[in-house]
């Protein structure tokens, strides 16, 4: 029997080499797109310390200045991090990824008009506020399309991106704040944020038209894929309901010991 003959029998006689190109076929139809977006993700995380010394000079920051300026990304990006994943839940995950990066690409493309150090402070607040449950939103979406099997190799090719993102994004953003500065009478940091938001812009888009919320959706998959690999995500998650609180989740053995794993790293 063929691979497609076994996934039209409900996948239970799917042969190994099947399964395995079904997932290979919906890894290229969605991780490029969604690895573009995270390394833009990262990367407009970061760039802030490449503007670091122009944008001091332009703007008249003291150190102590600029250092809040950053972190206050982060604290916009942690207060609204739950509640971005709530409404992400509810309105779908395609759209609310699309307006996450829609809108944090034009917040970040707005600090072209930062002049005040106040305005400094309120801009990197809302980009954080913007661009929060972007992370985990992209994750649960990974977990609509891809099997609990295959979730830990999807993942990590989602978090090469942001690998690439300091790999390739630092030397651009030394040459686009080296040699565009003056560019249009516009300084090179002014560049560097819109370079690195208008594109983001244009990603949203790509996401609204090109992913699709369900496998059902997908026209790019045959009946017979979609009933194989929607069975086996309902199969392999199916788990003893130990409840949803959070305090079930903190109970859950390594979870804190992940959680300072990550604290670190990020630190």
């Amino acid at each position: 029997m063929s691979d497609l003959g076994a996934i039209a029998t409900g996948g239970r006689e799917q042969s190994a080499d099947g399964a395995a190109a079904i997932i290979r076929k919906v890894a290229w139809r969605l991780m490029p797109l969604i690895m573009i977006c995270y390394l833009f993700a990262f990367f407009d995380r970061i760039n802030i310390s490449f503007a670091k010394f122009q944008l001091q000079s332009d703007l008249g920051l003291s150190d102590t200045a600029y250092g809040l300026g950053a972190s206050l990304f982060v604290i916009g990006y942690v207060l609204f991090e739950v509640p971005s994943n709530l409404f992400l839940y509810k309105v779908g995950a395609r759209r609310w990824i699309a307006r996450i990066m829609i809108s944090w690409g034009l917040a970040t493309a707005a600090m072209v008009f930062v002049n005040t150090e106040w305005q400094f402070y309120g801009l990197r607040f809302l980009i954080g506020a913007m661009e929060a449950g972007f992370a985990p939103g992209v994750l649960y979406y990974l977990t609509l399309w891809f099997p609990p099997s295959y979730r830990g190799r999807i993942t990590s090719m989602l978090f090469l991106a942001s690998a690439f993102s300091g790999l390739v994004g630092a030397p651009l953003a030394g040459l686009v704040i080296g040699h565009m500065n003056g560019v249009l009478g516009m300084p090179g940091w002014h560049w560097l944020f819109l370079l690195g938001g208008l594109p983001c812009v244009l990603l949203g888009y790509l996401v609204l038209k090109l992913l699709k919320d369900r496998i059902e959706d997908a026209s790019w998959l045959s009946p017979a894929e979609k009933s194989y690999l929607s069975e086996q995500i309902a199969q392999q998650s199916r788990h003893p309901d130990t409840g949803h609180s959070l305090l079930g989740a903190i109970r859950t053995p390594g979870f804190l010991t992940l959680g300072l794993v990550y604290f670190l790293i990020q630190v």
